[in-house]
């Protein structure tokens, strides 16, 4: 009952997520990742430790193919599930189970996969990564809502609309994007719009937030108003 995608930057090592369904708050559950690790999308029927576990997997190192066998493992009620994983190298994994909701299935290439269920069609995945690997001269969250739009486009979810979420990773583990839309009529439209927010303002605070390099930051109200002001310049 969801699509997603899941990408590596290749200009930044950025990791993403951007997802879209017919069913309340998709960015609760199915999005997780840490900057410098990869990132993975839990979907169909959700096993919400997949997403912790499969972060901790990463973190040791492991493989995208090792996280989703390692997961499929001890779980009885894989057929009903569905997840794709990249990993720090920009390889991907994908799983869909045997009894997710036609159609579902996954397609991928280099540093990017985009796996559905519950979908109106294959056209829907096979959209979603065309318009990403099209896309390229975007910023990378405009990149991964515009491929969603494009699956959306060639029928989306066959039950309908309802939330979407993107979030992204830089270099630290917490993400420096994480917007979510709920409940809407038009998700994608509004997540949209809310990305758009956040380019005037908040990714210049997210860029001044502590590091592993910088654990204090930059904290100097004038440094922080000083970028603010060159960022908005840029803009217009």
């Amino acid at each position: 009952m969801t699509w997603s995608i899941i990408a590596r930057d290749p200009v930044t090592g950025h990791f993403g997520v951007a997802v879209t369904t017919r069913s309340l708050a998709v960015g609760g559950l199915v999005p997780h990742g840490a900057g410098r690790l990869g990132a993975m999308a839990t979907q169909a029927r959700v096993n919400p430790l997949w997403g912790v576990d499969g972060m901790r997997y990463l973190a040791e190192g492991r493989s995208a193919g090792q996280v989703v066998r390692f997961l499929l493992h001890p779980d009885e009620g894989k057929a009903k599930r569905q997840m794709h994983v990249i990993d720090a190298e920009g390889d991907t994994f994908a799983y869909t189970g045997a009894e997710c909701v036609d159609w579902a299935g996954h397609v991928a290439d280099e540093c990017v996969s985009v796996a559905g269920n519950m979908l109106a069609g294959r056209q829907v995945v096979e959209e979603t990564l065309k318009a990403y690997q099209r896309n390229g001269s975007l910023t990378f969250g405009d990149r991964l809502i515009s491929a969603l739009d494009a699956g959306q486009a060639a029928g989306g979810d066959k039950r309908g609309r309802q939330s979407a979420a993107i979030k992204l990773w830089g270099m630290e583990p917490y993400a420096i994007l994480d917007l979510r839309i709920d409940d809407h009529p038009e998700p994608l439209v509004e997540l949209r719009r809310l990305y758009g927010l956040a380019q005037q303002r908040y990714v210049v605070i997210q860029a001044a937030m502590a590091t592993r390099a910088n654990p204090a930051g930059i904290f100097d109200t004038a440094e922080r108003d000083r970028m603010i002001a060159e960022h908005q310049a840029k803009q217009t």
